[in-house]
């Protein structure tokens, strides 16, 4: 029974991060409204924005982080699978069972942990950017904790998936 539960908290896990890179895809759209509208302005018209570049980098960062727990449940990070790709299905398996616990979820983990102080700080300190334009930057910063939290996330779905995938019968054959 307690397998269930684990399984329904990593389809839960995969629900948010596949909804969220779907929503924060749409991003691109804002980014490329913003760009077009700087590039106009600095060559149409020899009048460049002051906030385009930076509005630029906000967009792009928040569509960048937002997608990391995407693409890791797509397994769409850079990996040298060469070696993995030689094992057995259970070795493979094992091998990233153990990379998980002893690489992803502690680096990851406190990738989350700083990021979510480092937000809150922010927060506490009502920060701005250094520029002209002075946007705020918690805002931000919060959507940078929120990509790596989920990204963690992520990593638990996979880990309570490759412990289930080894309790299944077609391992046992191998």
């Amino acid at each position: 029974m307690e397998g269930w539960r684990m399984r329904k908290i990593a389809q839960a896990i995969d629900a948010l991060n596949e909804n969220t890179g779907y929503y924060s895809s749409f991003l691109v759209l804002p980014l490329l409204a913003v760009v077009s509208y700087e590039v106009i302005m600095r060559y149409g018209f020899n009048a460049p924005t002051t906030w385009g570049f930076e509005a630029t980098t906000f967009l792009y960062g928040v569509h960048f982080v937002l997608g990391l727990g995407y693409t890791h449940k797509h397994n769409g990070h850079v990996a040298i699978d060469v070696f993995e790709a030689r094992l057995a299905s259970r070795t493979r398996t094992l091998l990233r069972i153990v990379v998980n616990l002893l690489i992803f979820i502690p680096t990851i983990g406190l990738i989350s942990i700083w990021s979510v102080i480092y937000a809150s700080t922010a927060w506490m300190q009502w920060e701005v950017a250094s520029s002209s334009w002075a946007p705020p930057l918690y805002p931000f910063k919060t959507l940078m904790a929120i990509g790596f939290v989920l990204l963690f996330l992520q990593g638990i779905a996979k880990l309570i998936q490759d412990f289930h995938s080894l309790n299944q019968p077609a391992f046992f054959g191998e």
